[in-house]
């Protein structure tokens, strides 16, 4: 019976312990996403990424695959004459040229992420700087992934706070039904903040 007791005791102590600690925590949401999806702009990333594929990615793929059929062309009817120590090179530089063109939509994806993110840093930046002086003036000790949250507060959503301290002009669905919902004044920057659907996010590639 003792055992119990202290057991209960201790329970109690760790449930009042938790309750002390979130009292003083404040949880906020995040869609990194959505806010990109307003940016002004924003749309001509997907432009330049097609135009980075047909100037770049694609005068590369054709000439990996020229020099290996050039290449294995002339292995094939050489190779017989060649020393072994020259064989070895000339294979090896087929095959690299093969793994490339067998792997090339992989290489190509990477290609493109790694563009994307190039062409997307300076919006991140205007964002980021928003949300972390969002973060430090509110007081969020905590912010999640909108999409790891079951339940959350519309008021503690920092994509609407962000997108209301860049100015960003919402989709006229979501604009509609903050006015519905008596949520927007005459503009964007008039809504309070963290009370609207999620904004359509930025496409990606």
């Amino acid at each position: 019976m003792k055992k119990v007791l202290v057991g209960c005791v201790v329970i109690a102590a760790s449930l009042l312990c938790c309750l002390q600690s979130n009292a003083q925590m404040k949880i906020g949401t995040f869609d990194e996403q959505s806010v990109l999806g307003l940016m002004p702009g924003i749309q001509k990333v997907d432009t330049l990424l097609q135009k980075y594929v047909a100037d770049s990615l694609k005068p590369e793929y054709d000439y990996e695959l020229s020099e290996l059929m050039r290449l294995d062309s002339s292995f094939k009817k050489d190779s017989a004459g060649m020393q072994p120590s020259t064989r070895s090179i000339v294979q090896k530089e087929i095959n690299q040229h093969k793994y490339k063109i067998v792997n090339w939509q992989q290489y190509q994806n990477q290609q493109l992420e790694q563009k994307q993110e190039e062409l997307l840093y300076p919006y991140k930046q205007k964002i980021y700087a928003s949300l972390e002086k969002i973060i430090k003036e509110q007081k969020y000790t905590h912010v999640f992934k909108s999409d790891m949250l079951l339940v959350a507060p519309p008021q503690d959503n920092l994509v609407i706070k962000v997108a209301l301290d860049l100015k960003l002009k919402f989709p006229k669905d979501v604009e509609d039904q903050l006015r519905a919902q008596g949520l927007l004044g005459s503009s964007p920057a008039s809504a309070p903040a963290g009370t609207t659907p999620k904004p359509k996010p930025a496409n990606k590639n």
